[in-house]
């Protein structure tokens, strides 16, 4: 049965594809009307209002799309309850931390990954121990800033001590222990190559010039082999540079041999770097006159297919990464940010139109000893296989949720405490009957559960804790059972 009441939604696509359509039909339709007697000085004000900008759009916004996946790993690698048992379990087996940085590093195609510990101070990598960050090198004044800032991460680019100095981008990620004490900082390494080869495209396609720079105005990034020179060696941009770094961002204009060029700059605050597009204007206008016709004959075709390709594009990634969003990668159930979206939608209904809200709170009996018993991959099939039984039996309108380790949280709206008791109980004789691993047939596991049912005055922090609470007294009575959770105070 669904365990999602509605879908989760990041983004409405229909309404974006809609008012991307209608912008590209009204540019389509102005272009047509106005197109032909446009002037060479129509032509150069659309180089400068429309292609640069875009062009360096479209280059920040695929180095954000890149960005997406990283981070989501590195807030999967910090959110581990392996990490965090391994640190505070004392960091013994150095191997297992090492495999498992270097799992993730080859599963995710990373070009590094890593993880420093608060406590010993070290730094971990896929091979083992790398070295002790101290607050007097210089190369470790990140980790320091990481273990200072409020955010949850940060996307830097450094060289990679692990990597020859590779330079690289970094998403750095704030690692806290179950009681929301930091304990140290992980994450993943991307190599600049893909920007590079970004670059290269857009350069290629465009015939711009693309380049970024640091806050000095030192190329540190382009798409040539070939190094750019210094940009305070340009005598035409030489004069501006500083105002350009200091307004970070803008139109600009500048003479370099004897051509006009035009200059679009964007800050990146991700990267702390700034995008430079640039365009010879004499080559671009060249170019402009013999395809102008031609491109307005073709525009309206090639919005069409834009638009399409959109839509199907950001259908396909959209759907990827609500379900990266929204659930647990091992047992396909809701994960708490999804919870705590859902409870929001749901306590805001509960105000409009009161109706019962019960909650049940499961815990599987003796978990610690399958792992230890059989191994963590049954174990993780013991999980996957109690999910299933727990979500055969809600209703549509019912939601569980992947709590912890080996706890499940179900809401039931419109149903009352007696209702959800009984639906407990059902739950668990369906998990006491259920084979979870038909290797191993003398494998049975139970659930204790404990049920509340939301009054109307408390938070639903506060009703799943008096479940928990009930939770807790059935396993002081032997497990296996289902308990009534006590009316709030």
């Amino acid at each position: 049965m669904p365990t999602m009441p509605g879908k989760l939604r990041l983004i409405d696509r229909r309404s974006l594809i809609l008012l991307l359509g209608l912008l590209l039909s009204v540019g389509f339709f102005a272009t047509t009307l106005f197109g032909y007697f446009v002037s060479r000085e129509a032509i150069r004000s659309a180089i400068i209002g429309q292609d640069l900008p875009l062009t360096a759009s479209n280059i920040y916004s695929e180095i954000q799309k890149d960005l997406v996946r990283p981070v989501l790993i590195s807030s999967t690698m910090a959110h581990d309850t392996f990490l965090r048992d391994w640190v505070l379990g004392g960091e013994r087996d150095v191997r297992a931390m090492a495999r498992y940085l270097q799992e993730v590093k080859v599963r995710h195609k990373a070009f590094s990954s890593f993880f420093v510990s608060e406590k010993s101070t070290n730094y971990y990598t896929g091979d083992g121990i790398l070295k002790q960050v101290s607050p007097s090198e210089p190369r470790d004044v990140w980790y320091y800033r990481v273990r200072k800032m409020s955010e949850d991460y940060e996307i830097n680019v450094d060289p990679d001590l692990a990597n020859r100095d590779a330079l690289t981008i970094f998403i750095n990620y704030r690692v806290f222990d179950f009681d929301n004490r930091y304990i140290g900082a992980t994450g993943i390494g991307l190599t600049v190559d893909s920007v590079r080869r970004l670059i290269r495209e857009y350069q290629a396609r465009f015939k711009r010039t693309i380049y970024f720079t640091d806050a000095s105005g030192r190329v540190v990034l382009q798409g040539d082999q070939a190094q750019l020179p210094n940009l305070r060696q340009r005598p035409g941009l030489a004069a501006q540079l500083d105002t350009i770094l200091k307004q970070g961002g803008g139109m600009y204009q500048f003479v370099d041999e004897g051509d006009n060029h035009i200059l679009n700059v964007n800050y990146l605050p991700e990267l702390q770097w700034y995008l430079f597009v640039e365009q010879n204007e004499d080559v671009a206008l060249a170019g402009v006159r013999q395809t102008l016709y031609i491109n307005l004959a073709i525009s309206l075709l090639v919005t069409l297919i834009v638009t399409w390709l959109c839509y199907i594009t950001l259908g396909h990634y959209q759907s990827r990464i609500e379900k990266m969003a929204s659930t647990d990668k091992l047992t396909g159930l809701l994960n708490r940010h999804a919870f705590g979206i859902l409870i929001d939608k749901l306590i805001a209904s509960y105000r409009r139109s009161p109706r019962p809200i019960s909650f049940l709170l499961a815990d599987i009996d003796h978990f610690k000893a399958v792992n230890d018993g059989y191994g963590h991959r049954v174990g993780d099939r013991v999980l996957v296989q109690v999910a299933a039984a727990l979500r055969a039996q809600l209703r549509e309108a019912d939601f569980a949720v992947r709590w912890g380790g080996e706890e499940f949280l179900l809401v039931l709206p419109g149903c009352t405490a007696d209702e959800a008791r009984s639906v407990a109980e059902k739950l668990r004789q369906a998990v006491a009957a259920s084979i979870p691993c038909a290797e191993w047939q003398e494998l049975r596991v139970t659930v204790s559960i404990g049920v509340s049912e939301f009054d109307g005055e408390e938070t639903p922090d506060q009703a799943i804790g008096r479940a928990d609470n009930a939770l807790y007294k059935v396993k002081q009575g032997g497990r296996n059972g289902v308990a009534m959770a006590a009316a709030s105070a």
